[in-house]
């Protein structure tokens, strides 16, 4: 937890809600190695680490949103949202689809 708190502050200047940034980052890290088997088992086709290290953590902030986090704070399709709008700010033009067709797969597997 102490790595988070120095980066949020050193590389995180100006987050409106820290304490949220933070429990979702903690939160990340505390379930990473089952959201990297839920990407492995969503996308077969791309290895995760052959993903983009872009890709792969906003993947794995929206699996966390999608999968623990409380509802009520962050819905579903808006953490599904928010994460095809980070891939089309922050990655490459495709990636937004590719986030969008991995979370997608996930919420429909969940939701049945």
């Amino acid at each position: 937890m102490k790595v988070v708190e120095r980066n949020l502050s050193e590389f995180g200047g100006g987050v409106d809600e820290p304490e949220f940034a933070r429990r979702i980052a903690n939160g990340v890290l505390e379930h990473i190695a089952a959201i990297d088997k839920i990407i492995e088992k969503a996308a077969p086709e791309w290895p995760i680490e052959q993903i983009s290290i872009i890709d792969r953590n906003i993947l794995r902030i929206g699996l966390y949103e999608l999968l623990y986090a409380d509802k009520a704070e962050v819905p579903e399709k808006v953490a599904i949202n928010e994460a095809i709008e980070l891939a089309k700010n922050y990655s490459g033009p495709n990636s937004s689809k590719f986030v969008n067709g991995v979370l997608g797969t996930v919420f429909k597997e969940i939701s049945k």
